[in-house]
Parts: structure tokens; sequence; C-alpha cells
């Protein structure tokens, strides 16, 4: 079926609109944090795989980071194990670990290298233990509460941060045109795995590879504000005043914290990206209007 003279005309303006943002993200790399309805919808499945592909054959280097906290807990309910959270943060035992790394490691992470291959891409899974690549330490949480004299220390197993990202192996993959696809799970001083969240991994290893961009997709159509409008060109400054007055908060507030460490660390731009959307990853990247929140360091 031949194409109508106005879908021609609207198909030559989509790639002469895209042509600018090819040529000035050529060489660079963009930090892609994979996670929410975009993770499980199969058809939001397809569509990353081919971005991400699309992105490496103009001659982009994508490096996905992702999540995979749904699919845990399906599986620890298949074998009877209760999922308990606090302050939103999965307590991980050490079975509960064994799970985790066989699910973002193992399942999830094969899930993605198998379909970017499927779409034409040569993408390689990583976890933060290959190759040295994420150093991690343990996470505590501290609660305070009137009736103590002192912070309530909750430990919460194999939950951890961030201590250290060395990229080597990573660089070395995106020089041999390869596309990294990193399951965030870190290995302590004391030899253990440790479970750490998505949006901080993504974040850190943007500042790592000094990369032009970082996207986290979401659930959401980005940052909204109190009247559910969205926000987008946000300074740290923005954002404080945002914190203060409330309109950043719950789960939004780490996203919010891991972009803006992210430019204030160099990386050039920062992007909050509604998943849900068929096709986002392409349309923030290469259109003049792009989709979600923007933050920059000013």
């Amino acid at each position: 079926m031949s194409l109508t003279s106005e879908s021609a005309k609207n198909v030559a303006q989509v790639l002469a609109e895209a042509l600018p943002y090819i040529q000035r993200f050529r060489g660079k790399t963009v930090v892609i944090k994979y996670g929410g309805n975009a993770m499980v919808d199969e058809n939001l499945k397809s569509g990353f795989a081919r971005d991400i592909v699309m992105m490496k054959l103009v001659g982009i280097n994508p490096v996905v980071v992702h999540g995979g906290g749904p699919q845990i807990g399906m599986l620890l309910e298949k074998i009877g194990k209760e999922s308990r959270f606090v302050e939103g943060m999965r307590v991980t035992d050490s079975e509960t670990m064994d799970v985790v790394e066989m699910v973002l490691g193992g399942l999830v992470n094969k899930e993605i290298v198998n379909l970017i291959t499927r779409h034409g891409g040569r993408a390689v899974g990583l976890t933060g233990k290959d190759g040295d690549l994420i150093r991690a330490r343990k996470l505590t949480i501290k609660r305070d509460s009137p009736e103590l004299d002192a912070p309530e220390i909750i430990d919460i197993g194999h939950v951890g941060e961030v201590e250290s990202i060395d990229a080597s192996v990573v660089n070395m993959l995106v020089g041999g045109d390869f596309i990294p696809v990193i399951a965030p799970i870190g290995v302590g001083d004391d030899g253990r795995s440790y479970n750490i969240n998505a949006d901080l991994v993504a974040g850190h290893m943007a500042e790592v590879l000094k990369a032009e961009k970082l996207i986290l997709l979401t659930n959401t159509a980005g940052l909204l504000d109190k009247q559910g409008d969205l926000l987008t060109g946000l300074g740290a400054e923005d954002v404080a005043a945002l914190i203060k007055d409330g309109t950043i908060h719950g789960g939004m507030l780490p996203k919010i914290g891991c972009a803006l460490s992210a430019v204030n660390s160099g990386v050039k731009a920062a992007h909050i990206i509604d998943g849900r959307l068929e096709h986002a990853v392409l349309v923030e990247l290469f259109t003049d209007e792009g989709v979600g929140t923007l933050i920059r360091a000013r």
C-alpha cells in the first residue's frame, strides 16, 4: 500500500526533524533506566527494544540499566514467600536475594538481551558482579520516633547503595559495538550480593560514563505540579523549591534526586519520561517537543 501525499509529507517531516538530533548525539553515550509498564506490556517491550537498536544504528551508544520489582514479587509469591517493604524498599534476606539474582540477573536481563537481539542489535547482559562493575555498601534505614532517645536502625538485609562503579567492562562492550544491559546487583566488601535501586545505579552509571543524557522511564507523564500539569526545564533551584513545597514527594523523590545528582556531576541532561508511551525514548531524543520532564544543571 503506497503512502498518500499527506502521509509521505508527515514521514518526511519526522525524518527531517530527527536529523539534527542524530548529528548532535552521534558518538555520545545515553544511559536509559528501563522499568515500569514498559517492561511488562508486550508492545511496549518490543518498541523499547527497537528504539535501542535504532539508537545504536544511527551512532548513539545506549547503555540500559533495568529494574524488575514486579517480576521479583511474582516469583516470591509462586514459591510462597511473603514480600515485605520498609519505606518502599523490599526486605531482602538471603533466600529473597537468591530470587532477586535469579530474576534480575537471569530471567529479566536475558529477556531484554534477547529482545534487542531479535530486533537486530548486539546486546550483552551484565550484573554488577561482572568485571567488578558495581561495588555496593549495605543500606540501613534510620527511623526517628518521638518515644525513642535515638533513631531506630532498621536492617532490611541485602539491600545496598552504590559505593563505586568501575565501568571498564561497559566501555569495552561499547567500544566493541555492543549494547550493555545491566542488572542493578552489586557486591560488598564482605563478598555478599546486594540489590540496589535501578534509578540510583543508572544515575551513577551516567556520571561515571560521562553520558550525554540520562533517561528514566516511569509510569507517569513525568513530574507534575499540584494541578497535574507537566513540569519541565527544571534546574537545581527549581527542584529544591518543589521539594520544599511538597510537589516532589514519595517515589518521585529518589528519581529526581539521582537525576539532579547526574546533571550536577557533568551529565548534560536528565529526562523523566512516560514509559507507557510507545517509542517514548525515540520521541524524547529525536523530536523538538520531547516527552516528560527535563532536568538540567544551572
